[in-house]
């Protein structure tokens, strides 16, 4: 066998993954290998060339899976919405409230929202998924005075975009963003399932009612580089919101 039979493997795989839907699950290195004939050498080094591709996707203690990578646009002109974006991009969104709290607001969090430090918020931890995949671990804070009753609605409702909207009666704009590819800490590579700790998309967001209302939430999310490809667009719209973060856009890396 020569030491490029594992990349005739998967091409060979990746065409008929083509076929599969996302989140089937791939075969083994085992299966791999007998159906094959090559050694389990050759065969993991098929999978992982399949995942360096983005063809595949591997979690931790359940497998390895065929995966579809979208486009997630961000944009100052779309709802900050997670499920009217990954809708767009035609995949199915699904969140998972892992923790929701009320804590005072964070220094750090306070200096990039222009929320007031100590101000009572609900801190929520969620799960976010694409056709049934894991792909995002998102903290997000929202002035308890927005939606006193926010714990309860999210419970009922997926997207906290349309609790703001129906229960707070605000209508969240994206104001300020940030994107870049970091190593995530260890909490969010075990919420992530990850193999190991790898680089991900980090995304900080504040959003804003309207264009010229005050922030009413700000969200940190990690998105595994796998799950979608982070696409930025720029507009021209005036910084003259009273959110005093109003227009500040910027794209550290598009891998």
């Amino acid at each position: 066998m020569t030491s490029s039979r594992y990349l005739a493997i998967a091409e060979e795989l990746a065409r008929e993954l083509e076929s599969m839907a996302p989140g089937s699950r791939v075969p083994s290195e085992n299966e791999i290998a007998a159906r094959f004939g090559v050694g389990r050498a050759a065969s993991r080094s098929a999978l992982q060339e399949l995942e360096r591709r983005l063809v595949v996707r591997r979690i931790q203690g359940a497998g390895t899976f065929v995966n579809r990578r979208i486009d997630y646009v961000i944009s100052g002109s779309r709802p900050p919405s997670w499920h009217a974006t990954v809708s767009a991009a035609g995949a199915r969104p699904r969140a998972m409230v892992k923790a929701i709290d009320r804590t005072p607001l964070p220094p750090d969090v306070a200096a990039q929202s222009g929320l007031r430090r100590g101000a009572p918020m609900h801190r929520i931890t969620r799960e976010f998924y694409i056709d049934d995949l894991l792909a995002s671990w998102v903290t997000e804070w929202v002035p308890v005075a927005s939606v006193p009753e926010l714990e309860t609605a999210l419970h009922v409702v997926d997207s906290l975009d349309a609790v703001l909207r129906q229960m707070g009666m605000v209508a969240p704009t994206r104001a300020w963003c940030r994107v870049g590819v970091d190593l995530p800490p260890a909490d969010v590579v075990t919420g992530l399932r990850m193999e190991s700790c790898q680089p991900a998309w980090r995304v900080e967001s504040l959003s804003c009612d309207g264009e010229a209302g005050p922030p009413i939430m700000f969200s940190r999310t990690w998105t595994r580089l796998d799950a979608v490809r982070v696409v930025v667009e720029m507009d021209n719209r005036a910084s003259d919101c009273g959110c005093p973060t109003r227009g500040r856009w910027q794209d550290h890396a598009q891998p």
